[in-house]
């Protein structure tokens, strides 16, 4: 497929249903309330934001720095039709840029990790071919999808 042009925008009260949709026909879990609210609250469009081409919402990243001196990814979900587009590697990308600022490196970041259920093989290709490797299982991480393991994916700066 081609790669698009895409622009990146905040996430905000007034389109954060965007996200939900978003989340909700890219991810196999379904977030709470809190999710969202606790997304917008955080006013960071360096780790949180949307990929718009022309004009529309196709994709979108969330994330928050741990206080462990790491950028955990929360959500990363694209549209299926804008797959393999190069949309989900541009909004990574723009969070491993951040993390090689001045600020993040003042902030102390020095990892991005992230949890992937152990049978999507799609996502852990898609990671490790950005750098991130496969770390440690984790039993029973997920409550209400099948199988409910996951591996932890991490990308050392």
């Amino acid at each position: 497929m081609k790669e698009i042009v895409i622009d990146f925008g905040g996430i905000t009260n007034d389109n954060v249903e965007q996200l939900r949709i978003i989340n909700s026909t890219s991810l196999p879990i379904a977030y709470a309330d809190g999710f969202y609210k606790d997304v917008v609250k955080a006013k960071n469009e360096t780790l949180n934001k949307y990929a718009y081409h022309n004009g529309f919402v196709i994709g979108a990243i969330c994330c928050r720095v741990q206080d462990d001196s790491k950028i955990y990814i929360m959500t990363l979900g694209v549209l299926p039709s804008y797959r393999g587009r190069n949309v989900g590697t541009k909004l990574v990308q723009s969070v491993l840029d951040y993390a090689n600022t001045e600020e993040a490196q003042k902030e102390g970041i020095q990892e991005i990790a992230l949890h992937v259920q152990i049978n999507n093989e799609d996502a852990i290709k898609f990671y490790e071919r950005l750098g991130f490797q496969k770390g440690d299982m984790v039993e029973n991480y997920y409550k209400r999808i099948d199988p409910p393991h996951c591996y932890i994916l991490r990308k050392e700066l």
